[in-house]
């Protein structure tokens, strides 16, 4: 990723780490304009989204994974040293917006769609050569689509736009602003691909096409959308791999903060978190992707896709999107369809998996019900998508034992949503009120 070394030069001119009340462009400041003015500025503005998405113990990656599985128990702390992480972890009232996890997962995903937003709003304007500009804009969309979905999974309303006192969307907004970004960029690529030369500029690992399509799919999903999630997951490559790629300058998040460590978190156990009613069978083969043979108390249990500082992460996987089908067919009362993308999911081995992620089991065999249909794809996203940031959003779709369950030891996540960090309130005097939970 040494792509990232100007982008990192020009991010310091365009963007602060305040609050999203605050302008990121200063005009005074020629070297910015050329920038935003320049088709090679606004390519390396796009070069860099990864970067500011992705990178270490700031970035949305390694705190959506940490909060999310925190919060639902997925993870555990093996350092109470690592506050902000132990108060995730204990939940309910321990967290507030002073948490430093809180704090960079909402800056990091706000300066992304910040950035985003900056490309698109000047590609049409600036870049004249149509496979170069459809390329930016494309990847410009899918990185402000991941930081609203984010925001969406995370926090009951945000921003969406960049300025003083910005006015806050519900989390629904988020979602849907996110499939239109998307949207409108499968449009454009879809007349006009993007060029060879846009795509040597920037990072390798990120299949646009597919990646679009699988992210139209997720928010779909999320949101309520079931038949556009069934159309655009559908529409995936399951044969194609799309990632975010590391390197030893810029490296896997959650393998150098905390599984390759006893210092930070691990999974809390090879059950994956889950209650007894959902601990996966023990012919599972996915424990042994996502979780060491043999490990101790006092040892990482972690590996998936976090193994090394240079192990790519994948932007979704082919279960997801097979899970996304099962769950929409099965939420619209399909669940003979329901079934069928299950038990592809179920049945699936490492050697049919474009990541090696299969479970090698036999076809579903419970009650044809959608309420047992929807515990079996519960159970698999668990399994089939750890320590990938989803249980939060996940649980309380499913409607999983919550915060407000009594007594609370037998909640299966300890917050709803996160509350807004001190950085965001003290700064914007349109910050609403902190969820109770």
């Amino acid at each position: 990723m040494k792509k990232y070394s100007l982008f990192i030069s020009l991010l310091a001119l365009l963007l602060t780490q305040n609050a999203c009340n605050q302008e990121y462009l200063n005009p005074s400041a020629a070297s910015e304009q050329q920038v935003v003015n320049s088709p090679d500025g606004l390519v390396t503005l796009v070069n860099g989204l990864q970067y500011r998405y992705t990178f270490g113990r700031t970035g949305v990656i390694y705190n959506g994974v940490a909060a999310s599985g925190l919060a639902t128990r997925e993870l555990r702390v093996l350092n109470a040293g690592n506050t902000d992480e132990l108060f995730l972890e204990q939940g309910f009232a321990s967290v507030q917006g002073s948490n430093a996890v809180i704090r960079n997962l909402w800056t990091s995903a706000q300066l992304t769609r910040s950035t985003a937003d900056i490309v698109l709003s000047n590609a049409n304007r600036v870049i004249t050569d149509a496979g170069l500009r459809s390329g930016v804009v494309a990847y410009a969309s899918i990185f402000k689509a991941l930081s609203l979905g984010t925001m969406a999974q995370f926090f009951q309303q945000a921003p969406v736009a960049t300025g003083t006192n910005a006015a806050f969307v519900s989390r629904e907004q988020l979602l849907r602003d996110a499939i239109s970004t998307l949207e409108s960029a499968a449009t454009l690529i879809g007349t006009t691909p993007p060029s060879a030369a846009f795509l040597s500029r920037i990072p390798t690992g990120i299949d646009i096409t597919n990646t679009i399509q699988a992210l139209i799919a997720r928010y779909a999903l999320f949101v309520g959308d079931y038949d556009k999630a069934i159309a655009a997951a559908g529409r995936v490559n399951l044969a194609t791999r799309s990632s975010f790629s590391f390197d030893d300058n810029s490296r896997n998040p959650v393998f150098e903060t905390a599984f390759s460590n006893t210092n930070v978190f691990a999974p809390t156990n090879t059950n994956f978190g889950l209650p007894a009613t959902l601990a996966p069978d023990a012919a599972d083969r996915r424990i042994a992707f996502y979780t060491r043979s043999g490990a101790t108390a006092t040892q990482n249990l972690g590996t998936g896709f976090y193994t090394a500082n240079t192990a790519p992460v994948p932007v979704y996987l082919p279960g997801e999107m097979l899970l996304i089908r099962a769950e929409a067919y099965a939420r619209k009362n399909d669940v003979a369809n329901a079934v069928t993308e299950l038990n592809k999911v179920l049945t699936k081995t490492a050697a049919q998996d474009a990541w090696g992620v299969g479970a090698g089991l036999p076809a579903y065999s419970g009650a044809q019900t959608g309420p047992a249909v929807l515990t079996e794809i519960y159970r698999n996203r668990q399994i089939e998508l750890a320590f990938q940031g989803f249980r939060l959003e996940d649980s309380r779709r499913f409607s999983r034992p919550g915060p407000e369950t009594t007594p609370q030891a037998n909640a299966e996540r300890t917050r709803n949503f996160l509350p807004y960090p001190f950085t965001e309130r003290d700064n914007n005097s349109a910050t609403p009120a902190d969820p109770t939970n």
